[in-house]
């Protein structure tokens, strides 16, 4: 069985230009987060953009082993043909994370600095690598891997929806077997910044339901944003559990 709870809060900020949705069909779900650039212009509109596009592709041909790839795909096409549209769009960029849950396989994909981090049984498993200057850092063993919470670069990203694209866009895991005791959050960096693994674990640990999990989260973000020009900060929770 899969539950879930969604959230999103604009933060310090006037508009929030982070989107969440999710759809079910067939025996299978799909989670999608994005989080528009702010600076850009009109990030709103194509964090929205991604979301609306990924559900309706998904809602089309979801089961397929396809959709993933395709799906960043699709969203990236879409975006850029309403940046010809209208020249008041023309700059609107955005991250994108998705999740697919079908009845065997766990499968993931993500652009940008929102993330995506794997549980299994109260225990991290592992998380998407941001497409930012601080993580390339990180790669390069310059600095580590917690320092990427407000390094002074951390909003320079590398890769985007909206841009023009390389040879390499966007990441796609591995397709993982669905288990019971399987937990994932999808999250914007204005939520990741303000709590660390430690604490997800922690809260995981504690939580006897998927929105409990999520409230202690949002509890403690909001905690430390305290003080703050805290970002736009949106999350998905989302449980795998016996029937």
């Amino acid at each position: 069985m899969i539950t879930y709870k969604l959230y999103s809060n604009t933060g310090s900020r006037e508009v929030n230009e982070d989107s969440v949705g999710q759809l079910e069909k067939d025996g299978s779900c799909c989670f999608v987060l994005a989080d528009g650039l702010g600076g850009h212009g009109k990030g709103e509109v194509a964090s929205s953009i991604a979301v609306e596009t990924a559900l309706k592709l998904f809602d089309e041909e979801g089961t397929t082993p396809a959709y993933p790839a395709e799906c960043f795909k699709k969203v990236q096409e879409t975006v850029l043909a309403e940046q010809q549209r209208s020249q008041e769009l023309a700059d609107m960029k955005t991250t994108m994370v998705l999740l697919r849950i079908s009845q065997k396989e766990v499968v993931w994909g993500h652009i940008g600095d929102s993330r995506l981090y794997h549980f299994q049984s109260g225990r991290l498993k592992s998380h998407t690598l941001d497409h930012s200057v601080p993580q390339m850092l990180v790669s390069a063993g310059e600095i580590r891997e917690k320092d990427i919470r407000f390094h002074e670069d951390r909003n320079r990203l590398l890769r985007v929806i909206g841009a023009e694209w390389g040879n390499r866009s966007f990441d796609l895991s591995v397709p993982v077997e669905q288990r019971e005791g399987q937990a994932f959050l999808l999250c914007s960096d204005g939520f990741w910044e303000l709590i660390d693994e430690r604490q997800m674990v922690k809260t995981l640990r504690s939580a006897s339901t998927v929105e409990e999990w999520m409230d202690a989260m949002v509890k403690i973000v909001n905690e430390q944003g305290k003080g703050r020009d805290m970002d736009n900060n949106s999350a998905i929770a989302v449980w795998v559990t016996k029937e």
